[in-house]
């Protein structure tokens, strides 16, 4: 299996870490990235490449790695769908913006490359994720009514955004867009459908001026998490137009509707969700590391706690990084015909990720009802 590589940053050198770990028989064959800080994750000796063309057309690789930042993402798709790479996974978001959306939706189409895709939205192959499917599966949830969730970060955390080259909304599509899509995603599986209009309030208030720190040590948290390309060194006073707190409130086509609040400045961090359906409900916390459904009749359908054993000690996405690898895989081998998440799952939780920022900038309802008929007229569920 041979593998290259578009960007070499900490995530895409952890993940194919794990990728190698999980299948021995890769082997790293090319790299593109002006900063390679991390490239003795998969490897020293491993070849590098001034573009994503050239290196494509001398390594002829079986899986394309899209891990640069978010901005380069749809011409490195192209040029893997052009170049004929039987596989390519790709980073979440796909694309940051919703043209480029479309402009994905019409390559996909023309290249048949909506089954030659993968996307890194980890949270699908979650053990939480994997027990909620199954709940409802067995009817225990019955058809989804509402739900609340959210994802609240830790200041080390949301300084790392304010820092990093994500900061910048031509970077990375926004803050709603590259952290929370895996969320939105979740929830357009849990209700089996999309968004069709989006309301949010939202900006930014935490890492202004007023709020920096007094001294060196109060300082130290800011900077926990390092960043490489095209970064600052403070986020209180960074150049960044990303957001540090958003409220949202969807509304999907099945009638169901979520309420959804993300901040980047929370002490004790959670990322929680309760699901309500007519026949039941399903209360979990990813990072305090639960699940639990209760049937309507006040009966619990199932209780986990993911805090004991081998899967606890799996830090990155509790434990779903490796559930990832281990899934594609069997993929990849053929042990398997799908996968729990697809490309245009990952391109419609960023239409609503998108139409969020719309709605928020706006100060308007947003309706997505064009936007998904511009996107289904590709067939890509067809596909």
């Amino acid at each position: 299996m041979r593998v290259a590589t578009a960007g070499i940053g900490l995530r895409p050198a952890h993940v194919l870490s794990i990728f190698k770990e999980t299948m021995p028989e890769i082997e790293f064959v090319g790299y593109v990235d002006p900063q390679s800080t991390y490239l003795g994750m998969i490897g020293a000796e491993v070849p590098q490449f001034e573009t994503v063309e050239e290196m494509l057309a001398a390594c002829k690789p079986d899986l394309f790695f899209v891990g640069s930042p978010n901005r380069f993402h749809l011409d490195h798709i192209r040029a893997g769908l052009e170049a004929d790479v039987p596989h390519i996974f790709t980073e979440k978001p796909v694309v940051v913006s919703i043209p480029e959306t479309i402009e994905l939706a019409r390559l996909l189409a023309q290249h048949g490359g909506a089954s030659r895709l993968m996307v890194g939205l980890v949270l699908r192959y979650s053990q939480h994720m994997v027990d909620l499917r199954q709940a409802m599966a067995d009817g225990a949830l019955g058809k989804i009514v509402s739900l609340e969730a959210n994802e609240h970060i830790g200041p080390y955390h949301g300084a790392f955004f304010m820092r990093d080259w994500r900061r910048m909304e031509h970077n990375s599509g926004g803050f709603m867009l590259e952290k929370c899509c895996h969320d939105l995603d979740i929830y357009n599986m849990v209700t089996g459908s999309r968004p069709a209009r989006v309301a949010s309030f939202g900006g930014r208030k935490s890492f202004v001026p007023a709020h920096a720190p007094t001294s060196n040590a109060e300082a130290e948290i800011f900077h926990v998490k390092k960043s490489i390309w095209d970064s600052v060194d403070d986020p209180f006073h960074s150049d960044g137009d990303i957001i540090d707190f958003q409220t949202a409130i969807l509304e999907y086509e099945t009638g169901a509707s979520l309420a959804f609040h993300t901040n980047l400045n929370v002490p004790d961090e959670h990322r929680r969700f309760c699901i309500l359906g007519a026949m039941g409900m399903a209360e979990g916390d990813f990072v305090r590391g639960f699940l639990k459904v209760t049937r309507r009749d006040g009966s619990t359908y199932a209780e986990h706690d993911y805090t004991q054993g081998e899967q606890a000690q799996l830090s990155h996405h509790y434990g779903a990084d490796h559930l990832m690898a281990a899934d594609i895989a069997k993929y990849l081998r053929g042990q398997s015909a799908t996968l729990p998440v697809s490309i245009v799952d990952a391109l419609e939780a960023g239409v609503a990720a998108l139409a969020l920022d719309q709605a928020r900038a706006s100060r308007q309802v947003v309706d997505l009802a064009e936007t998904w008929q511009e996107f289904d007229q590709y067939k890509l569920r067809a596909v």
